[in-house]
This record gives C-alpha cells, structure tokens and sequence, in this order.
C-alpha cells in the first residue's frame, strides 16, 4: 500500500481529529507548513509532525538566540566601516 506524503487539509483534521476551518487557521497561523498549488493546499507528513514535536518552538529559541547575538554584529560592523572610513579620510 503506498502511503501519501501530502495531504490535503480535509485529511490532516480527520489524522488530527479537528475541524477543517481548524487546520485552515493552523495554516494561516504558520503552525502547519503547507503548500498552496494552485487552489488547493498540500500539507507534508513532515508538517504534521511538528505540531507533536515542537520544532517551531526550537526554531523560536533559536531565532531568539540569534537575534540577542545581532547588537553585538552591528557593533563589529559599525567598528569595522568606521576604521575604514578614517583610513579612507571620508570620515
């Protein structure tokens, strides 16, 4: 038997046991990836595994993460073009 690796949003609230106007917030929400081909939407198996797994709350962590390590960046890069400008003069 071959398995599907999509599915439409109809199937993924019957594996879920939730509405299809429920899958379709998920959706627009981002907690389920999917793909609009054409007038229809494709969800990956893949998909619904995240919302058991919660890999969009490591993924939160790790822009979170990112994001405190930015000023530090900027302030690298701020240091960097202003020691270029005063050997350039334009400074």
């Amino acid at each position: 038997m071959l398995h599907p690796r999509t599915y439409t949003p109809e199937q993924v609230a019957e594996i879920l046991q939730l509405s299809k106007n429920t899958i379709y917030e998920l959706i627009g929400r981002g907690e389920i990836i999917a793909k609009k081909i054409g007038k229809v939407y494709r969800i990956p198996a893949s998909s619904i595994s995240f919302v058991f797994t919660g890999m969009d709350e490591d993924i939160l962590k790790a822009q979170k993460t990112d994001e405190a390590g930015l000023e530090k960046v900027n302030e690298t890069i701020r240091n960097v073009r202003q020691k270029l400008w005063q050997k350039s003069g334009s400074f």
